[in-house]
């Protein structure tokens, strides 16, 4: 089976064929720094984290842009109400920029720390804002923008195609839509792609038009085709991004180049707590901070990808409980491998099917990235291996290795679960050093110094980490 991604866009899955042979554009909407990030943002970029690892594995060239939105975007996600990072700054009687330099390097940290590899580019909207006057010209240059009083507006029906992404018939879109109705627009629908700084705004740019600053939508218009080109093969970003984000996006970019402008549009789900959408807005998130004072960040993207990218993930406690504990289980598994490997059995026994494995876990990744159905693969394949384990005969060494290695390679490097070998940026030392506290009780086992030894394991327990010993091997686990 190859690669299957959901294209929004036709509303179906679609067999994956890169623009260029060989070479992936990849464009996701990156956060508006101007708070701490929750487990809504983790769950969009824990998902497209997991497609940017997959495709890589599947050896194709990927570049992968991420903005960072530092201007422009307005307290109602559309044309009104006042710059989110402009309103914090206020309340934290900051400068703008302060806000975006504290809250961009918290939000790198928190990525780090789920093991989300790092973005190829992260342009910020202010540092492309020559780019966006210059695509705004083009757009009133073709006819489809006007100019009002210092604030230029997208016209919506010079553009047919409009609602071909959410499948919103224009029509239906008047007053009472979450575009409000505006004096100076010609349509309510219309969108802002300059807006006129009012004297309190402090971050604005000169421009053809007066001092202004750029609308939220032409920022990921213009910052993606500088990297990526006219035309590019994956748009990502969350569902609620949908309308009208995305669908201005496509408006504003196929007017100004006459071009399609992505190829595959994903759209990850939400989070939400006792069925209603987690947001700052709402009052109802959890940062990720504070998820991690209770669960490794690992937990926290384990427990994510226990859900499908395209399918609601419902926050509770007891949930991010159980995907420790199961996360644990599947850790415990490897450990308990890796070890025996160390040891070097030459029992006779092999696992001989790991092939079958191999393939289901590649089809459910092909399957549209079902990282739920890949996991499942992992835990199956974890049974089979304790089993073997267990049995007295022994296990053959060079057969385990190649288990270890597909673990390695399918949680680790694909999923990002498991270590894979190398240390990732943020990832927990935490295996590593208790590996080598066991290596050094075993030696202190050695010396049949029982006392030491007992002190060892019991202040681990009061840590809150408990040693199992077996018969040949000590494994470990939190409590």
């Amino acid at each position: 089976m190859a690669l299957h991604i959901y294209n929004t866009l036709s509303r179906s899955k679609e067999f994956f064929t890169p623009i260029v042979p060989d070479r992936v554009g990849m464009y996701v909407c990156g956060p508006t720094v101007y708070g701490l990030s929750h487990l809504g943002h983790a769950k969009s970029y824990v998902s497209f984290d997991v497609v940017v690892r997959y495709l890589r594995h599947l050896k194709y060239s990927v570049l992968y842009v991420q903005n960072i939105t530092d201007v422009g975007h307005l307290t109602d996600d559309a044309d009104e109400g006042e710059d989110k990072i402009q309103k914090q700054s206020r309340q934290e009687h900051l400068h703008p920029m302060q806000v975006v330099e504290m809250y961009a390097r918290e939000y790198f940290n928190d990525m780090d720390a789920l093991n989300i590899l790092r973005p190829d580019i992260s342009p910020r909207a202010t540092g492309h804002i020559t780019e966006q006057i210059a695509l705004i010209e083009a757009l009133l240059a073709h006819g489809v923008a006007y100019d009002v009083n210092g604030s230029v507006y997208f016209d919506v029906h010079a553009f047919p195609g409009y609602g071909k992404l959410s499948g919103r018939i224009l029509d239906d879109q008047e007053s009472g839509t979450r575009v409000s109705v505006k004096s100076e627009k010609r349509h309510p629908s219309d969108f802002a792609l300059w807006k006129k700084a009012e004297p309190n705004h402090i971050m604005h740019w000169t421009s053809p038009w007066g001092e202004g600053f750029p609308g939220w939508h032409v920022e990921c218009s213009a910052m993606s085709m500088k990297y990526l080109g006219e035309s590019f093969d994956i748009h990502g970003g969350g569902m609620d991004n949908q309308f009208p984000h995305h669908e201005c996006e496509i408006a504003q970019s196929e007017c100004a180049t006459d071009r399609p402008f992505v190829k595959y549009w994903m759209h990850n789900n939400l989070v939400t707590v006792n069925g209603q959408k987690m947001g700052k807005s709402l009052g109802n998130f959890i940062t990720l901070k504070d998820a991690f004072k209770t669960h490794s960040p690992l937990t926290v993207r384990f427990f994510i990808m226990q859900s499908h990218y395209r399918s609601t993930l419902d926050f509770s406690e007891q949930a991010l409980d159980a995907s420790g504990k199961g996360l644990e289980k599947l850790q415990g598994s490897v450990s308990r491998l890796k070890a025996e490997i160390e040891r070097g059995s030459d029992g006779p026994l092999v696992l001989d099917n790991l092939e079958n494995y191999r393939k289901q876990f590649f089809e459910a990744m092909d399957d549209d990235f079902n990282a739920p159905a890949a996991i499942g693969v992992l835990f199956e394949l974890a049974r089979a291996v304790n089993d073997l384990l267990a049995k007295p005969e022994g296990v053959s060494s060079a057969s385990l290795k190649d288990v270890e290695r597909f673990f390695d390679e399918a949680g680790g490097s694909v999923l990002g679960i498991l270590s894979d070998g190398r240390q990732q940026a943020g990832e927990s030392l935490e295996p590593k050093l208790m590996d080598l506290i066991i290596a050094i009780r075993k030696d202190i086992r050695t010396q049949k110094l029982w006392a030491l030894s007992d002190k060892i394991r019991d202040e681990l327990k009061a840590a809150g980490v408990a040693l199992e010993d077996g018969k040949d091997v000590t494994s470990w686990k939190r409590i």
